[in-house]
């Protein structure tokens, strides 16, 4: 009978530690810019620490715990930098909405955005929570490429469903069920990252082989130009039917760049950016003679010309109030209390950003943009060090998203590009946006941990003839 030697070796690479104390450090400051910023409203606005800052702060403190709790326990390796930010951002942006509220009740409005925006942020961790428990892996999700994708498209369809879809300042892109409105398209983005991802990972062999050369580009083979094609005419098809330019650029933009890092060919970016500008053209040119797209005539109109558009309905009024509290704030801002953020329509949710710029400055702006950056970096980063290429395409999928997202919405604002109607994520009222925000993160968090986890030991088991390597045996 043959011998059999068995030995012990240590996986390759790098050990990474949990961080998750460093997590909690960067929480505790998180904290404090959230509740520090609740407490300054108050004092700016009525002189005095508000009365129920106990309450809010405490309620604050239990759910971001019971975040990192979890992440202890489900996901001990995961990125310790991403809850950090989220919680300063949601928690900054609390504290905003708190002052506009406070602005609207002086003057008899609805104020109680605020209380409503806690409930939101109360369900997104629960299942920010249910996330991390239930998918143990993320390359489960696998298996639901092209039924997510499937879910995806009805929900993208649902606003135009009579009875159900409604039509807010111009754009088709909620649902209203009982007393509440939905924007079905923040779920289907994360439904679409899944199905992008799934689909890459199965065909990006085919999709990366070049075609003709052009202006020193390999642009892609024409028989494989299908999938492009298809994801350019859901998106117009978004574009006109929801009058909302936002989505359109979202979902298309999203695409092309998962499909650009599958495949490493520049060629899908050209052909990606020139689909994308015809269509936007068509729709501009056919805007003057189809009624339903004067919506987004109108848009461009405004981002064009706002002055012009100030006294007219619908007009540039919020666009050029925006900029001129922006203006009004300067570097440093007037402070909380001192500004004027109720002249903007929607302040709270569509131009939070002018509200802050208003109030907290130029600087304050810059730091949220930082942070935004560093959440994009860090999932970015997760996907360079993902062991598989479906988490490698989910990660980059789910990061490009808030960037496009943040993108869409401060460009519009400082009328970088046309007024969207996106919601900047975390810090604008908004249910749908900031629950669906959460459960990225989540995932993010998910392949984090699997991707920063040590390998385990590999066991030897060696005889006279052949030698097998079995990984994960200790």
């Amino acid at each position: 009978m043959a011998s059999l030697t068995v030995s012990s070796v240590a996986a390759p690479g790098f050990v990474h530690r949990s961080r998750r104390n460093a997590e909690l450090v960067l929480l505790v400051l998180a904290l404090v810019v959230g509740i520090g910023a609740y407490a300054a409203v108050g004092l700016g606005v009525d002189h005095r620490v508000p009365a129920d800052i106990y309450r809010y702060g405490g309620w604050l403190v239990a759910l971001v715990l019971a975040a990192h709790i979890t992440i202890r326990l489900v996901a001990p390796y995961a990125d310790p930098v991403l809850l950090p930010i989220v919680a300063a951002l949601n928690g900054l942006g609390l504290a905003v909405i708190h002052r506009i509220d406070l602005a609207r009740a002086a003057v008899g409005k609805d104020n109680d955005f605020a209380a409503r925006q806690l409930i939101w942020m109360s369900l997104g961790v629960v299942l920010f929570i249910a996330t991390l428990v239930v998918i143990s892996d993320h390359r489960n999700l696998q298996r639901l490429t092209y039924t997510s994708g499937l879910a995806a498209v009805v929900l993208l369809l649902l606003p135009m469903a009579p009875g159900i879809g409604r039509n807010i300042n111009g754009s088709r892109i909620w649902i209203h069920v009982g007393s509440l409105n939905f924007q079905p398209g923040e779920v289907a983005k994360v439904l679409l990252v899944i199905s992008f991802a799934g689909y890459l990972v199965l065909h990006r062999d085919a999709l990366a082989l070049a075609g003709r050369r052009v202006a020193g580009i390999d642009l892609p083979r024409g028989r494989d130009l299908g999938p492009i094609l298809s994801m350019w005419l859901v998106s117009l098809v978004v574009l006109m039917s929801q009058r909302d330019l936002g989505s359109g650029l979202l979902f298309f933009g999203l695409f092309i760049v998962m499909l650009y890092v599958a495949t490493e060919r520049s060629g899908w970016l050209a052909v990606g950016g020139v689909l994308f500008v015809v269509g936007v053209s068509a729709i501009w040119l056919l805007s003057g003679k189809i009624g339903f797209l004067a919506h987004v005539r109108n848009r461009f109109d405004i981002w064009l010309h706002p002055m012009e558009y100030f006294d007219r309905s619908p007009g540039s009024g919020q666009l050029v109030e925006g900029l001129f509290g922006m203006s009004w704030g300067g570097l440093i801002g007037r402070g909380f209390g001192e500004g004027r953020p109720t002249r903007v329509p929607y302040a709270e949710s569509d131009f939070i950003i002018a509200s802050i710029g208003e109030e907290l400055g130029l600087c304050a702006v810059m730091a949220i943009i930082v942070l935004y950056a560093l959440l994009v970096e860090r999932g970015l980063r997760t996907a360079l060090i993902s062991r598989d290429d479906f988490g490698k395409l989910m990660a980059v999928g789910l990061a490009t998203s808030l960037g496009l997202q943040v993108f869409t919405v401060i460009g519009g604002v400082t009328r970088l590009i046309p007024l969207t109607g996106l919601t900047t994520p975390f810090l604008s009222s908004g249910g749908s946006s900031l629950v669906a925000n959460w459960v990225i993160i989540a995932l993010l968090l998910r392949i984090s941990d699997h991707a920063r986890r040590p390998l385990p030991d590999l066991v030897v088991v060696q005889d006279d003839t052949n030698t097998q390597v079995i990984r994960g045996v200790s």
